[in-house]
């Protein structure tokens, strides 16, 4: 008999990294411009402790729940958590020198030198990475100024002082340049600390994972092989994972749920045993709608990198993990069309009524969860929002609920949207920590998980994509 596959565990971090933000893609291309921007981004950048205490950021580490941001009133950024932990129940926040310490840990070809004061303090606050720990060496202050006046590469900053540097790999490849390598090995650094984790947390050893599947937005390559990857060998290399081969998922913000659904199939079918899908952080991503925020006097809130894990495995006799049910994945054919009605109709009403199943029949749909508070300043609206509008006006058009319950059905069936801005991170899946919470406390008995991407990006097809999966609570009630 096939084995029934099961997301088992999920873990969520958060990266501080305010120094970072003028590095983004949109802050490096504005600041060229108008150097004058460089200090007004810095003025409107958060504190650490402002950012823990960030109600969002509590809810993507797991210390409150999506609906508990209903009751919260906005902006959220004035309204933060007293006592707030930055340790959350899928995860954890970290500082900007333990993120410079883990790019440190990570770098296998010394492309990365910091400050020894940063060194000592990024190895005190990874206690948890001995094995490791003895590579995040720092060099002194005249040091790291001979090593950045020797070379191409890109300063680091801590607290408004130069605290490393990341130099180019090779000059003439700008796959290697250092604005490349720093995305990449930023992307590295944190999908490590989010598998770490989760291999922490899980009843499984590290040598146990048969198989890594990374579905970051990193570009790993040089000029021969642009994006070749795989960051998920990289990854496993670091946390132990020696009996694991992987590949990378590439699909825009669609990749971590196609993901899922792949290493479900591989578990299913008996190919591997347990299967981990990851994601880090996109540093091209941070400080992208800086200039709205400016504008609106708000703070620069895409300030942190996310990243992500999740172990699939089969389902325990124990009745642990949630049931991944392949049979109502969701997919958006080339020819289905691009209005939202066509692409929900793929998404999430066809796999249902070929399964008997109504709208109704989900407790929980998790959507784009851009946090709003980052997206409305900047023109885009509140993205999870507009999407279960668009959910409960489908609804009604197929008779499930009344005209008059669609507020209701956003309420009970939506959810606030908390997650960072950073493309693959927000698409759906940073609810399944919360739903796997949620149905082992017997409260929730399925949700959908519904991820959109944006192929026209790539300037190779107009297209759009989408892909969705369900997951049950054991022992729910069958379709």
């Amino acid at each position: 008999m096939s084995p029934t596959p099961a997301i088992l565990h999920a873990s969520y971090a958060l990266a501080h990294a305010p120094d970072l933000v003028r590095y983004g893609s949109k802050p490096v291309r504005e600041i060229g411009r108008d150097p004058s921007l460089l200090p007004r981004i810095t003025e409107a950048l958060r504190p650490w402790d402002e950012v823990v205490a960030y109600p969002p950021n509590q809810v993507f580490i797991g210390n409150l729940a999506p609906d508990d941001l209903a009751s919260i009133p906005r902006p959220w950024y004035e309204n933060r958590i007293g006592s707030a932990d930055p340790n959350g129940t899928f995860g954890r926040m970290v500082t900007q020198p333990a993120l410079y310490g883990l790019m440190k840990l990570c770098d296998d070809f010394d492309l990365l030198a910091i400050d020894g004061e940063l060194a000592e303090k990024a190895g005190a606050d990874l206690v948890d990475f001995e094995h490791r720990r003895d590579r995040i060496t720092g060099v002194d202050a005249a040091e790291l100024g001979t090593i950045a006046g020797a070379g191409d590469g890109l300063d680091l900053y801590q607290d408004g002082r130069r605290a490393g540097f990341i130099r180019t790999a090779h000059d003439q490849d700008e796959s290697l340049s250092a604005s490349v390598l720093l995305e990449n090995l930023v992307c590295k650094a944190t999908a490590v600390l989010a598998v770490s984790d989760l291999l922490r947390n899980s009843r499984l050893a590290a040598d146990e994972i048969d198989y890594l599947l990374n579905c970051g937005e990193e570009a790993v390559g040089d000029r021969y092989q642009r994006g070749g990857g795989s960051l998920s060998k990289a990854v496993g290399e670091v946390v132990g994972c020696v009996n694991a081969t992987g590949s990378d998922v590439k699909a825009f913000c669609s990749a971590p749920v196609h993901a899922l659904i792949a290493a479900g199939a591989m578990v299913a079918a008996g190919v591997h045993e347990y299967v981990v899908v990851l994601g880090g952080g996109s540093q091209a991503k941070l400080g992208m709608k800086f200039g709205a925020h400016l504008r609106n006097g708000v703070p620069v809130m895409e300030d942190c990198l996310a990243s992500m894990a999740f172990l699939v495995g089969p389902a325990g006799a124990d009745g642990d993990g949630m049931g991944l049910r392949l049979d109502l994945a969701g997919k958006h054919p080339i020819g289905a069309g691009s209005s939202p009605k066509a692409v929900y109709e793929a998404l999430v009403v066809e796999p249902l009524v070929r399964s008997g199943l109504s709208m109704t029949d989900i407790d929980k749909y998790a959507v784009e969860m851009h946090n709003p508070e980052i997206t409305v300043p900047g023109g885009s609206g509140d993205v999870p929002r507009t999407n279960y509008r668009t959910l409960a006006a489908m609804a009604v058009l197929r008779r499930e609920i009344e005209k008059g319950d669609m507020d209701r059905f956003v309420a009970e069936r939506g959810m606030p949207g908390f997650a960072p801005t950073q493309g693959h991170i927000p698409a759906g899946v940073p609810y399944l920590g919360h739903a796997l919470e949620a149905m082992r406390g017997g409260s929730l008995d399925r949700a959908m998980i519904v991820a959109k991407g944006s192929l026209f990006l790539g300037r190779m097809t107009q297209l759009v994509d989408g892909v969705s999966l369900v997951v049950e609570r054991p022992g729910s009630c069958p379709s």
